[in-house]
């Protein structure tokens, strides 16, 4: 079990050493947190601690990685429904109106990115939000036209 501890701490650091927990949910850290105190309860001879906490921690991201089950009856209009409201909310991001075109997406991309990409001391994960909503707002205007 200590050998165990050892890899969720050095799988902890590696997180943090890429970046990756800047991307993490809050309950994301919490059942990492939740499994790093299971190993260590584990390892320091209390089992019946550390094994619910390291248990519950492994099927928190087991059924976060499988993909989510659609409801019968859903269908197109639910997908619909998401795809334009992720389009609103990537409009309202880069504080372009609905009715604008590829060359404003851009100019608004530009100048928002300059004030918050990573080497200008802003977040990664910001930037990525900016980039993608860029990438949406292209991609409908493509499949409209």
């Amino acid at each position: 079990m200590g050998l165990f501890a050892l890899l969720l701490v050095g799988l902890a650091g590696w997180l943090i050493w890429t970046g990756r927990l800047q991307r993490m949910s809050g309950r994301d850290g919490m059942a990492l947190g939740a499994a790093l105190v299971g190993a260590v309860m584990a390892a320091k001879g209390k089992p019946v601690i550390g094994a619910p906490l390291l248990m519950g921690a492994t099927l928190f991201f087991f059924a976060k990685s499988r993909p989510a089950r659609k409801r019968a009856g859903t269908g197109k209009h639910t997908s619909q429904t998401v795809s334009s409201q992720a389009v609103i909310d990537a409009r309202k991001l880069l504080g372009v109106g609905p009715d604008c075109d590829a060359r404003a997406i851009r100019a608004a991309h530009r100048r928002l990115i300059a004030s918050v990409h990573p080497d200008k001391g802003g977040t990664e994960a910001l930037a990525a939000q900016i980039n993608a909503a860029r990438d949406l707002l292209i991609g409908d205007l493509a499949q409209r036209n």
